[in-house]
């Protein structure tokens, strides 16, 4: 029996480079839950304190808010009531954050390596 251990990777290895694969798109529900977390964190509140205000239970907030549970529109629109938003703003928000995304990954229109600063 061999005594050297095998290393598996947690998160697979992405290859840098000109010609490697953008990453995959990011999914709706994990845009929607860092904007939920974000919003709540940047109020200072608890994940207790908005599952109560938005009267659905702390362990499926927090899964939406990692991107584990898919929330329907009620839910959405009661945590984002419960934030001081509306369910347009919280979709907005995550439609930002998604366009964001998209920006980012499009390969530059540039023919040269320089920086470009625009004001």
């Amino acid at each position: 029996m061999p005594s050297e251990a095998r290393v598996v990777p947690l998160r697979p290895q992405v290859p840098q480079g000109p010609h490697a694969p953008m990453p995959r798109e990011p999914l709706w529900r994990d845009l929607v839950g860092d904007v939920l977390r974000r919003e709540r964190l940047a109020q200072e509140r608890t994940l207790k304190d908005v599952a109560e205000a938005a009267r659905i239970s702390m362990p499926y907030l927090s899964e939406v808010e990692r991107g584990r549970k898919e929330a329907s529109s009620e839910v959405l629109a009661a945590a984002a009531r419960a934030l001081g938003l509306g369910l347009g703003d919280l979709l907005s928000l995550a439609q930002d954050e998604l366009a964001r995304y998209a920006r980012g990954r499009t390969a530059p229109t540039a023919r040269y390596g320089g920086l470009c600063l625009a004001a």
